[in-house]
């Protein structure tokens, strides 16, 4: 696995190499770079690496001016002392954000998503059902048709992509385990489907606005605590 680690600060950038050879033996650390200027002028005249890890405010500037210029999409791991660029780092192909200081673990766990990520088959609807109330009947929705459970009035109810809407005997926490790792809990009163969404937005006081791929007229939110934990599950890793 070739790396390339971008960081400034040279006792970090060590650090760094560090953590992940001891995470990941089979790892090459194929360079460490100082700069945009530098990091920029060494993918144009190098391969692509399989893997970045990269600090974001750099000396010279955002490190996401990089991989705007990067020909090829390399995923990258964000290691910053700072939790407000997570969604700018997701959108620069980010699939893991890591706030410093870092350590073998959290770099270990990092590296694990890579290669679930790499490794992941295409996602596909679910095959189970979850029971439903309909008038006098019960009936199975197949998890895969569900877009997202909702709690309002203290009843829990379901919605599929066709737009049905029906109550469910059980509460979003069982609902999770239920539902599978498709599913997300975006807040106290939403649990969604992956493919149900989108995209997301900023939202106010550092939340993601949640918008779905069908008409919904409630905002759905993420917390700013839960933002890198979802946008990693949103990224499939």
């Amino acid at each position: 696995m070739k790396i390339v680690i971008i960081e400034d600060e040279p006792l970090t950038a060590r650090d760094l190499a560090a953590c992940i050879v001891a995470a990941e033996p089979s790892a090459e650390i194929v360079a460490s770079l100082a700069s945009v200027g530098e990091a920029t002028a060494w993918f144009a005249r190098h391969e692509a690496p399989d893997l970045i890890f990269s600090d974001i405010q750099l000396g010279d500037g955002k490190s996401f001016v990089v991989f705007e210029r990067l020909m090829q999409l390399v995923p990258v791991i964000f290691c910053t002392a700072y939790d407000a660029y997570a969604l700018e780092a997701f959108r620069a192909a980010g699939i893991d954000y890591i706030l410093k200081p870092f350590d073998e673990k959290s770099v270990g766990s990092a590296l694990e998503k890579f290669r679930a990520l790499r490794g992941a088959p295409a996602v596909s609807r679910g095959t189970g059902a979850i029971l439903v109330f309909y008038k006098e009947k019960i009936l199975p929705v197949k998890v895969g048709d569900i877009a997202l459970f909702y709690l309002q009035n203290e009843l829990v109810r379901l919605v599929t992509f066709e737009k049905k809407e029906y109550i469910v005997n059980k509460p979003l926490e069982e609902l999770e385990g239920l539902a599978g790792g498709a599913f997300y809990r975006v807040n106290r009163q939403f649990l969604v489907n992956r493919q149900a969404i989108k995209d997301v937005s900023q939202y106010f006081g550092r939340k993601l606005l949640v918008n779905l791929c069908f008409l919904w007229e409630e905002k759905i939110t993420v917390g700013r605590l839960k933002v890198n934990d979802f946008l990693g599950w949103l990224s499939g890793s």
